[in-house]
């Protein structure tokens, strides 16, 4: 055991045993005697105290004092006039108080030492006052330190003190600078309502108990560097009027700053609050330094105010954080921020730039009806939860490049003013736009939904691009509007565009994707180009699709109720394409290669009669009518159709939903005329085709006599469409002609002329004529070669409209007017079908 270490002053030594306690009583001799106040004789004792008086300068370092013994002191200097002890000079360092140590009222008019004294019962300071300073560096406090109402004119020093009990100190005033650091409380401490009037220093300071400075006034730099609060912390309400350090400062318990005003600037770098932080309308004025610090609790800031930067690069928020209606007038950093729960900013105002690059979201990020400022930078953040921002105001650049969104991204109704950067982002949820507004560019180029991607009813004012983009699912358009010129490029599953509205020229370069174009609105030109090759990335490189499989053609689901003049199809893939209710069809321009759906393939069987479809082009209006007449089942979900058989509709259970032949009809005869407009007569031939069939069909629109005629028309040769029907046709008649002309056509031989003569006098009159050709002998004379090759010339040169010259029968006679009237014209429908195959 080390010795004791000796006093600076002349001390007592009262009780000195050389082996136990060498220096015995350290307290110093009263003036004028060889003894501390406490070992005085009685005499002496009442001696030196009968000749102080208030105000008196009083030595008593080290001294031992019962709780009587302090009484007597303080009387002795007790001004009769407020009854207070009144003190000057007054040093009590090293002092021992072993009962109550009662200074309540006391008013110490020069230096105050109390440095190194022990107070092992309660030590009462309740509305003292210290005109100069006052020095209890070192003091240790077994019971509770009253200083309520206190008063420090000057330099009030606690460093290293030690608070063993309460410490109390509401509505205490400290004018001078007060310096608590490394003090330690180990029990509750109050400084509610106390005021702070030049420089308070609780650096290291540590709080076992409560620690309580609600309502407390810094007016001075307050300094709470590594202090240590093992409770509770409460500084609601409290006033920091030249800034404040709380800089690695550890919280155990909650933290509590709720309406705090901080007038400076504010430093919690690097602090640790292992419970909830309560910063609840908390006012910064200055700047507010969050750096690194972690959040273990809620962390909540809701309506606070940062007039200044708010700093919270790499902070730690584990559980929620709660900034909702926050104010933000400066900027904002929280760059590589981590929020593991609920990170919620709703209805927060950012004035300045605010940064969250590479911020990490955990859980759901909630910014709806925030308002952006200045610039918003959330490039490479994380957001695993829910990422909602709906109705968010960007005044100024947006840029969320590089993002990664895991869960829902939410931006219904948000408004971007100026430029929106989703360069490269990833959304693996579905991305939510409906009724979002970009008022100026919206840059989309490389980003990659795994969902479907909302932006249905947005408003696209200043954007000249969109895209390219990949989308392994759905990208919604319906009821978005495009003000500008604009070119989309986009590899997805499907696109919907249906009543999207084009207010300029637009050009829509697909791969992969399904486009729906119902009752679009297209105010100029809108091309839909497959593009053939894979889109390029803003930084050069090719866009990535192995989101997407398959075939990169693009089909065109609708055109229903869309103004064709304005559109342009650029190989499409069209087969299960609907036109019904398009006005203008006739104008729509087809190019490249275009695909419309086949007919069934292979036979089929029509009762006992077997039939083949004629392959042909064939719209899908039609499909669907023939599957519903013909009693089809409708299709299971995503099981694909028969190339057999027809194609049922979406609306294949509802007759009043499928289009019928009437209505096809008008589509082939529309379309037909595009083709022909286009200078594609061959590909016009299939629409002609079709709309012969519907008119065929129709027993509303098209009379009886009409439909018959249409038959035949089909019957002879396909509409005049089908070649080979005409000239199988024509065969035959030729054939029956042949036979026709040999049974009962042909003479069995040429009759000879002959001649009679009439003698009438001298003149002889002579008369030839040539009898009717005449058939006889039975069938085995009347089919032979020479016949046959003589019907046969009857029959070719009636095809061409020239007499035979042979003598015929009269049935052969009627027979050959027959074939010149039939078989010409079923030659004029196979070489009218040959020129509607090849004409340009």
């Amino acid at each position: 055991m080390s010795a004791p270490s000796l006093p600076s002053w002349t001390y007592c030594g009262h009780g000195a045993d050389p082996a136990t306690d060498p220096v015995g009583c350290t307290g110093i001799h009263v003036p004028g005697q060889t003894a501390c106040l406490a070992h005085l004789g009685d005499a002496e004792r009442t001696t030196y105290l009968s000749g102080l008086t208030p105000g008196n300068d009083i030595d008593h370092r080290g001294t031992p004092f019962t709780e009587q013994l302090l009484n007597d002191l303080l009387n002795a200097l007790r001004d009769p006039t407020t009854g207070n002890p009144h003190l000057g000079r007054a040093a009590f360092t090293g002092a021992q108080f072993s009962g109550d140590a009662g200074f309540a009222g006391a008013q110490f008019y020069d230096d105050a030492g109390f440095t190194g004294a022990q107070f092992s019962s309660g030590a009462n300071f309740v509305g003292a006052q210290f005109s100069v300073r006052a020095g209890f560096r070192g003091a240790q406090f077994s019971g509770d330190a009253q200083f309520l109402g206190a008063q420090f004119s000057s330099r009030a020093e606690f460093g290293r003190a030690q608070f063993s009990s309460r410490a109390v100190f509401p509505g205490a005033q400290f004018s001078g600078d007060a310096w608590f650091g490394g003090a330690q409380f180990s029990s509750r401490v109050e400084f509610g309502r106390a005021q702070f009037f030049n420089r308070t220093q609780f650096g290291r300071a540590q709080f076992a108990g409560r620690a309580e400075f609600g309502r407390a006034q810094f007016s001075g730099r307050a300094g709470f560097v590594e202090a240590q609060f093992s409770s509770d912390a409460g500084f609601t309400g409290a006033q920091f009027s030249s800034g404040a350090n709380f800089d690695d400062a550890q919280f155990s318990g909650d933290a509590n700053f709720d309406d705090a005003q901080f007038s400076g600037r504010v430093g919690f770098r690097g602090a640790q609050f292992s419970g909830d932080a309560d910063f609840d309308g908390a006012q910064f004025a200055g700047d507010a330094a969050f750096d690194g610090a972690q959040f273990a609790g809620d962390a909540a800031f809701g309506r606070a105010q940062f007039a200044g930067d708010a700093e919270f690069d790499g902070a730690q928020f584990s559980s929620k954080a709660a900034f909702g209606r926050a104010q933000f007038f400066s900027r904002t950093q929280f760059d590589r921020a981590q929020f593991a729960g609920h990170a919620d900013f709703d209805s927060a105002q950012f004035d300045g730039h605010a940064w969250f690059v590479g911020a990490q979201f955990s859980d759901h990020a909630w910014y709806t009806d925030a308002q952006f400022s200045s610039n918003a930078e959330f490039g490479r953040a994380q957001f695993s939860g829910h990422a909602g921002f709906d109705r968010a105001q960007f005044s100024s650049e947006a840029q969320f490049n590089e993002a990664q969104f895991s869960g829902e991204a939410g931006f219904v109704g948000a408004q971007f003013s100026g430029h929106a950067r989703f360069v490269e982002a990833q959304f693996s949820g579905e991305a939510v736009f409906p009724g979002a507004q970009f008022s100026g560019q919206a840059s989309f180029g490389g980003a990659q939904f795994s969902g479907d991607a909302w932006f249905g009813e947005a408003r696209f004012e200043g954007a000249s691009v969109f895209g390219p983009l990949v989308c392994a699912g759905m990208v919604v358009l319906s009821g978005a509007v495009f003000v500008l010129p604009v070119t989309l490029e986009m590899a997805a599953r499907e696109v919907v565009a249906e009543r999207t509205r084009w207010e300029s020229t637009a050009t829509i370069r697909l791969r992969y994707a399904t486009v729906d174009l119902s009752h679009a609105v297209l105010s100029a030109p809108v091309a839909v180009t497959a593009a053939a090759a894979r889109f390029i990335k803003p930084d050069g490189g090719a866009l990535d699709e192995q989101a997407l499989t398959g075939s990169a053609d693009v089909r065109v689901a609708s055109v229903q109720g869309v103004d064709a003049a304005h559109l342009v199809l650029t190989d499409a893939d069209l087969s299960d394409c609907l036109f019904s209710g398009a006005f203008h069809l006739d104008q729509i321009r087809l190019e490249g290669r275009t695909i419309f759906a086949d007919a069934p393939t292979g036979w089929h069987r029509r009762g006992i009669r077997p039939i083949r479809f004629t392959r042909r082009r064939v719209l899908a209006e039609e499909h669907h009518w023939r599957a519903r007449t013909a009693g089809q089942p409708a299709l299971p979900a995503g099981e694909a159709s028969d190339p057999r058989l027809w194609r049922p509709g979406p609306h294949h259970a509802d007759p009043a939903g499928t289009p019928g032949p009437e209505d096809a009809a008008a589509l082939y005869r529309h379309l037909r005329k595009a083709f022909e407009d286009g200078k594609n007569e061959p590909g016009a031939a299939d629409f002609y085709y079709g709309e012969c069939e519907m008119r065929r069909h129709d027993t509303s629109g098209t009379s009886k006599g009409e439909r018959r005629l249409l038959w035949g028309y089909w019957l002879l040769s396909g509409y005049g469409l089908r070649a080979s029907r005409a000239f199988t046709w024509l065969l035959a008649a030729m054939t029956l002609t042949v036979l026709f002309l040999m049974g009962v056509g042909l003479p069995t031989h040429d009759p000879d002329p002959a001649t009679t003569g009439t003698l009438n006098g001298s003149r002889i009159s002579l008369n030839t004529s040539t009898p009717d050709p005449a058939l006889r002998g039975g069938w085995p004379k009347r089919i032979t070669w020479a016949r046959a090759e003589k019907a046969t010339r009857v029959a070719i040169n009636s095809v061409v409209f020239r007499s035979s010259g042979q003598n015929l029968t009269t049935a052969g006679t009627y027979i050959e007017m027959t074939s010149r009237l039939l078989e010409p014209t079923l030659l004029a429908l196979g070489v009218l079908a040959i020129r509607g195959r090849i004409k340009r």
